[in-house]
């Protein structure tokens, strides 16, 4: 896949960290620990919008936003997965796949804005990367 002009934007850098690479997105963990919280980022060039990609694209995007859940599934069991595309802070496309819980701290309603993002420790990052690279074995093991 061409990625020629494709650049990370320095606010999804920041807040997040770099789980795998997909064959059209990198795949990140949010860096919010109040929530197992995943972002697809489309290695696509100044796309900003759903309609910036190719068609080819969209169907590539959907069948990662579908493995990005299933990987949620698979590692933490939530009780609803939550999957959007809002770009109003960030314009760069990208897609959040969140987990949730019942008795997360934001239930029932969305998690923007409902309090501060709460920071992996070193030892908490090291092992829920652990546990997503596990269970992309296990996905890729099942496929």
């Amino acid at each position: 896949m061409d990625t020629a002009g494709y650049h990370l934007h320095p606010q999804l850098a920041a807040d997040s960290h770099p789980l795998a690479t997909l064959a059209l997105s990198e795949l990140r963990l949010i860096d919010d620990a109040n929530y197992p919280w995943l972002v697809l980022v489309p290695r696509v060039a100044d796309a900003v919008e759903l309609i910036d990609l190719g068609r080819d694209q969209r169907v590539q995007l959907t069948d990662e936003i579908d493995f990005a859940a299933r990987l949620l599934r698979a590692a933490v069991r939530p009780d609803k997965l939550n999957v959007a595309a809002l770009g109003n802070m960030v314009p760069q496309l990208h897609v959040h796949v969140i987990a949730r819980f019942q008795d997360d701290p934001a239930w029932p309603a969305p998690v923007w804005g409902r309090l501060a993002a709460r920071p992996y420790a070193p030892e908490s990052l090291v092992e829920r990367i652990r546990s997503f690279q596990r269970a992309m074995a296990d996905l890729a093991g099942g496929a």
